[in-house]
């Protein structure tokens, strides 16, 4: 198994920075995928940005291509959001998800297995 423990939401105003963490543990050999979802009341749950762990490749959802980026440290297990640039429609739980299976879909969420626990980012 792999758990997963997100940190560094918090209530921001617009324009402004946060950047949220990941840190994994478990059997964290098996993640091939990591990604942060977001999920905004009344709204289902969305990729917002995913890194394939064995290399360098990114996805970024459209609304925050250029605003976002999705970074890693294999040595700390930990993968980060940083967000700059913030809007208040960005406003919404933040979810870090793990894959340990092939991904088809990277911003899909029914591709990961994994799930942390979620943490509040507020944009007002």
């Amino acid at each position: 198994d792999v758990q997963l423990v997100e940190s560094g939401g918090g209530l921001v105003q617009p324009g402004g920075s946060l950047r949220l963490s990941c840190v994994a543990s478990g059997y964290t050999d098996s993640r091939n995928y990591m990604g942060w979802f977001g999920q905004a009341p009344g709204k289902e749950r969305e990729g917002v940005a995913v890194i394939n762990t064995g290399g360098i490749r990114t996805y970024y959802a459209d609304s925050v291509k250029g605003r976002f980026t999705i970074s890693q440290d294999k040595a700390k297990n930990t993968v980060y959001l940083q967000m700059n640039s913030l809007k208040a429609e960005d406003t919404a739980v933040y979810y870090c998800a793990a894959a340990t299976r092939w991904v088809g879909r990277p911003l899909d969420r029914s591709e990961y297995n994994y799930w942390g626990q979620g943490t509040q980012v507020t944009v007002s």
